[in-house]
């Protein structure tokens, strides 16, 4: 499967809002020129999101885009699906026609790394990305390299305290 550049900058974009919409309606030409994005590409994709009801949007002067709904409650799912972005790595698109008319000897297989896919971006709120990626950005801040912990319910996180327990088993 390839994450193509819609669905990759929706979820930056959706991340930088995210994060800045505590000051209030944030601009896309301030999320272009922060992440480096096509300002008439995020227009377009915004568009999608406001349509899905991901966003909702304010004009006029401070106008911009904010998150409908806590980024807690917003999956990394649901903005790659509302961009258009597929979620499959099937060959055929899920239309088991792999073969011109049948289905190829490895699409259960690939329809299944689908659903996994989709079912791990359903379980990805944009609160759960920035929590990690606020860890990942304090463990380099202080020294520290994080490293990926499997928890008990089968998620990974970054663990700054992990980072020191592994340093410790290694000079054990």
């Amino acid at each position: 499967m390839k994450l193509t550049t819609k669905g990759r900058y929706a979820v930056t974009a959706m991340l930088d809002v995210a994060t800045h919409t505590r000051e209030g309606p944030v601009s896309l030409a301030e999320v272009a020129g922060r992440q480096k994005l096509s300002l008439s590409y995020l227009e377009q994709l915004f568009s999608r999101l406001r349509k899905k009801g991901l966003v909702v949007s304010s004009r006029g002067p401070g106008g911009g885009y904010a998150l409908s709904r806590d980024a807690a409650e917003i999956s990394v799912a649901e903005i790659i699906v509302a961009v258009d972005e597929p979620v499959d790595v099937t060959r055929c698109g899920g239309k088991a026609n792999c073969n011109k008319e049948s289905r190829c000897l490895t699409h259960d297989l690939w329809a299944d790394l689908s659903d996994q896919l989709y079912d791990f971006l359903s379980n990805r709120s944009l609160a759960e990305v920035l929590e990690r990626h606020e860890a990942s950005v304090q463990a380099r801040e202080q020294g520290e390299h994080p490293v990926t912990v499997h928890g008990s319910n089968g998620k990974e996180n970054d663990h700054a305290g992990a980072t020191v327990a592994a340093a410790d088993r290694s000079n054990a």
